[in-house]
């Protein structure tokens, strides 16, 4: 089975809303963009996939993307999530492509190796129609999903995500297959995510570094004033 991975990516101005009771808007905007560097440079380096794309409607993800070697799929404007993943994935789906590896730009813990595992959840000689999910480390939310063909299934991104696409899958009379993985598991939303990242991240990733330092920054500023 020929697989293709799929980024949705929005703008990351007013990025990471969530995060504001730690981090300012500024701060924000650069952590969602490292993070979505240092997933796309993983994804790209994962051996077994025939191409990587990233789904945008925003001029900076798309210059980032093409200069690390994705292809961009442009949306005429950002639809939210669901919305430009069905965008993309039929797309891919006209021009040809058998299925889909659809990753979120925001788990900065992944690493290609990570895509690999996922990818060897494939069983020889499967053929399609075939459906896999990685759910969130919180069973709400799917963090992964791999399709064939791209479109076998509905989607529904957000909250209790994970549930809604079992049951998709259920309906369309397929095997009931997922897979877990922590990397994958941990998208940032919260603060209790950065945290969690923080805890648990490598040092060679341009966003937990970049986090780290905010982190730490935040931390004295609130020093200082409390000592004021």
């Amino acid at each position: 089975m020929k697989v293709s991975a799929l980024l949705p990516v929005k703008g990351f101005r007013n990025a990471k809303q969530r995060l504001s009771p730690l981090l300012g808007a500024a701060d924000r905007e650069l952590l969602a963009e490292a993070m979505f560097r240092d997933v796309l440079r993983e994804v790209t380096q994962a051996r077994g996939l025939e191409a990587t794309f990233v789904v945008t409607g925003n001029d900076r993800v798309a210059e980032i993307a093409t200069a690390m070697d994705a292809q961009v799929i442009r949306e005429p404007s950002e639809t939210g999530e669901t919305g430009a993943v069905d965008f993309a994935r039929l797309e891919l789906k006209r021009v040809g492509r058998e299925a889909v590896l659809i990753l979120p730009g925001d788990m900065p813990l992944v690493r290609a190796s990570d895509i690999e595992q996922v990818l060897a959840q494939i069983p020889d000689g499967v053929t399609t129609p075939f459906a896999l999910l990685v759910p969130s480390h919180d069973r709400l939310g799917t963090n992964a999903l791999l399709l064939a063909p791209p479109d076998v299934i509905k989607l529904r991104f957000g909250y209790d995500s994970f549930s809604y696409h079992l049951s998709q899958v259920s309906a369309r009379g397929l095997p009931l297959r997922f897979f877990e993985n922590e990397a994958i598991a941990l998208d940032i939303d919260e603060p209790q995510d950065l945290e969690r990242f923080l805890a648990m991240g490598s040092e060679d990733g341009e966003a937990f570094q970049l986090a780290h330092q905010m982190v730490a920054e935040t931390d004295a500023r609130a020093r200082r004033s409390g000592s004021a």
